[in-house]
């Protein structure tokens, strides 16, 4: 099993039974000092533990190899369970938004007990630090899906710090619970929109950025000084396996068999340099 994979199903075994424990001990908490925040913050944490469910699940079908009817693998399996992460992430914000908005109309505090600090306080502490492994983990390896259940986590360490703060401030301001389910919905929101936007990117196909055509002319310039133009790049990315086309311009003079062996040393360049599988087509240089 490669580190990507490793990392995949520890991370989310280790959150789903981390954030299942804290939501029991959130909605007892919760319950006893009937605030919406506590009791909305205590669901935001299961639903870390569904999202794990769903990282865990990605990374199990993307780890398939190839097949008849996916020859590239099965590695957008996990950028689906990145929009699903976001999705859910979503739900949980716009039910947040709702329950604190009807706790301000009715004008509802919240009493909390000593029991209820330590809760949060210790959730802060084991959120964070979870998220900070998820998002490391996920950039080492490269992995959407692990940095979006890293920002699932911080998004509930969050909340939890926030709840924490209105606790200690409730007595004074009894509206405090129900603006501050408020601002925690909003970074959730916000969470949500930044997952999904950068995964449906990915699963629609983006272009490819400057320093990544730099590379490509560079290594053109390098090995096929003929060459004068590169144009039409696209890239498609599935998971760790890359596709990637591109047009040169070569002189029309050039003999088939020269102009095909060029274009093979570049797509071996580009294998052995970036790891990606290339294909080159070719057109004779205008004029």
């Amino acid at each position: 099993m490669d580190e990507k994979r490793r990392l995949g199903y520890f991370e989310g075994t280790l959150s789903a039974v981390l954030n299942t424990l804290l939501f029991g001990f959130k909605i007892w908490v919760g319950a006893a000092a009937g605030s919406v925040a506590m009791i909305a913050d205590a669901w935001h944490t299961m639903s870390d533990t569904l999202t794990s469910l769903v990282v865990i699940l990605g990374f199990w079908i993307s780890g398939k190899p190839g097949d008849r009817k996916h020859p590239f693998g099965h590695g957008r399996a996990e950028l689906v369970a990145a929009v699903v992460i976001g999705t859910l992430l979503g739900v949980v914000g716009v039910n947040f938004l709702r329950d604190s908005a009807v706790q301000l109309r009715e004008r509802r505090g919240a009493e909390f007990d000593v029991a209820a600090l330590i809760v949060f306080g210790v959730s802060v502490i084991l959120k964070e630090a979870i998220a900070r492994f998820s998002i490391r983990a996920g950039r080492r390896v490269k992995s959407q899906s692990l940095v979006a259940d890293g920002w699932h986590h911080r998004s509930d360490a969050l909340a939890s710090a926030l709840i924490l703060a209105g606790a200690l401030l409730q007595r004074r301001f009894w509206w405090i619970d129900g603006v501050l389910g408020i601002g925690v919905s909003l970074l959730i929101l916000y969470a949500a929109y930044g997952i999904i936007r950068e995964a449906a990117d990915t699963l629609l196909g983006e272009c490819p950025d400057e320093d990544t055509v730099r590379g490509i002319r560079e290594i053109l310039a390098r090995l096929t000084p003929e060459a004068t133009d590169i144009h039409h790049i696209h890239i498609h990315r599935y998971g760790d396996h890359v596709e990637v086309t591109l047009h040169i311009r070569m002189p029309p003079e050039m003999s088939v068999r020269e102009a095909h062996g060029i274009a093979t040393s570049l797509e071996t360049e580009l294998r052995q340099t970036l790891g990606w599988e290339a294909t080159v087509h070719l057109e004779p240089r205008q004029g």
